[in-house]
């Protein structure tokens, strides 16, 4: 029997307003920030109420960027970093389904050490064979492209794994009765595994989304067009300046803006998200 205690329901309660007071509290501050003029922020006293400058700022980012950043609009480097994200997260789906499936359903020789080999690849993140993979892609006149930001990112072992596990708790009858039906593999798997992966699919999709948004070093290294510039890249440039202080209100105002896709993303996908990460049997 569960005891209705109001004491320790007021505490919990207590708790978690005070956790989130301590999460939000920075990002109150990037925000207010962000709505005022720069003498404001170097005067020794931090502002806690927003501005009058709102729209100024964040109009001027948005349509001409700064200059510390190459002049390149806001605008400009959150489509490039939302169209690499996007492209990672489904790349890897696409990619780890299919090998999940057929390391799974079919039988071929060294099928367990292929599984083995693509786990391994854990223990090589990009960062590890950047020097290999940058030349691959500057061979394959790959630079400065959204190919050559996201293709080299897309193969993920991770998701292959976790791919694999779910589909060893599919009762072999499904396939089985699949098959009695007349259905071929690829029916097989765009019918019954590909539904049946839906939570699955939306867990990952938002750990590798994150993933492909935060993305600074690769990025940095293949591309030098300022028309492909990220989101993570243009605040990097944007507070590393010499010989002058930075826009720290513009700098504020972007990086508040970058904020908003990758919590829209969670907020919308909060639900199966949970589901995929707690589920255990379908």
């Amino acid at each position: 029997m569960v005891e209705n205690r109001p004491f320790l329901t007021v505490l919990r309660h207590v708790v978690l307003l005070a956790g989130v007071a301590i999460v939000l509290f920075p990002v109150w501050v990037a925000f207010v920030a962000s709505t005022h003029p720069q003498p404001t922020l170097l005067s020794g006293v931090a502002p806690l109420w927003p501005g009058d400058r709102l729209v100024e700022n964040y109009s001027q980012l948005l349509s001409a960027g700064m200059a510390q950043a190459g002049g390149t609009p806001v605008g400009l480097m959150l489509f490039n970093s939302f169209v690499m994200a996007l492209l990672i997260a489904t790349g890897k789906i696409a990619v780890s389904l299919i090998s999940a499936f057929a390391i799974v359903y079919f039988r071929f020789p060294f099928r367990m050490i292929a599984f083995w080999i693509i786990f391994l690849t854990l223990m090589l993140p990009v960062e590890v064979r950047i020097l290999p993979t940058f030349e691959v892609v500057a061979d394959l006149g790959m630079l400065n492209s959204y190919a050559g930001l996201t293709i080299p990112l897309i193969a993920s072992a991770t998701a292959t794994f976790l791919f694999r596990q779910f589909y060893l708790t599919v009762p072999d009858q499904l396939a089985e009765a699949a098959r009695m039906d007349g259905a071929g593999p690829m029916r097989f798997f765009f019918d019954i595994l590909v539904p049946l992966s839906r939570t699955n699919i939306a867990a990952i999709f938002v750990i590798m989304f994150l993933f492909g948004w935060n993305q600074y070093l690769w990025p940095l290294l293949v591309t030098t067009d300022e028309s492909f510039t990220t989101i993570v890249m243009g605040i990097y440039r944007m507070v590393n300046v010499s010989d002058e202080q930075p826009q720290w209100h513009l700098v504020m105002a972007t990086a508040t803006l970058a904020l908003l896709p990758p919590v829209a993303v969670v907020l919308v996908m909060q639900r199966l998200f949970v589901k995929g990460l707690v589920e255990t049997e379908k």
